[in-house]
Order: C-alpha cells, then sequence, then structure tokens
C-alpha cells in the first residue's frame, strides 16, 4: 500500500482529527501540542506517531515539513 504525502511550509494552525491518522515524517520539523494538556509531541525525520481520532491539538512547523500518512 502506498501512503499519499503531505505537506506544509512553517506555520501555526489548530487541527482536529476526525478519524484516528498514522504518519511518517520524511524532512522537516514541528510540535504538535494536545489542547488536553498531554505532554507535546516533536516530530523530525523518521519519526511515526499515531494520533487519535477527536483528538484536537496546535501544529507548530518550525521547518517546512512533509510526511506520509494513513487514516
Amino acid at each position: 500500500k502506498t501512503w499519499p504525502t503531505w505537506g506544509c511550509e512553517a506555520s501555526e494552525f489548530p487541527w482536529t482529527y476526525g478519524s484516528s491518522e498514522t504518519c511518517y515524517v520524511i524532512e522537516g520539523e514541528c510540535v504538535v501540542t494536545p489542547d488536553d494538556g498531554s505532554a507535546p509531541v516533536r516530530l523530525t525525520p523518521g519519526t511515526l506517531a499515531t494520533f487519535p481520532a477527536g483528538m484536537s491539538c496546535t501544529w507548530n512547523v518550525t521547518k517546512a515539513i512533509k510526511k506520509h500518512y494513513s487514516f
């Protein structure tokens, strides 16, 4: 299975996951801070992360990021 690719320039934005997402970071860097007070997650190249459905957070992209993702 081939995972789609998503990317964005350095920016900060809110996000709520409508379904569970697993992603693999190819390049760039960001910090994902959950709105519920949980510890922030730093995403860098080689990181594999899963975010649960319903999670609200803020993405702070510090270096243009590119990732593969799967719902």
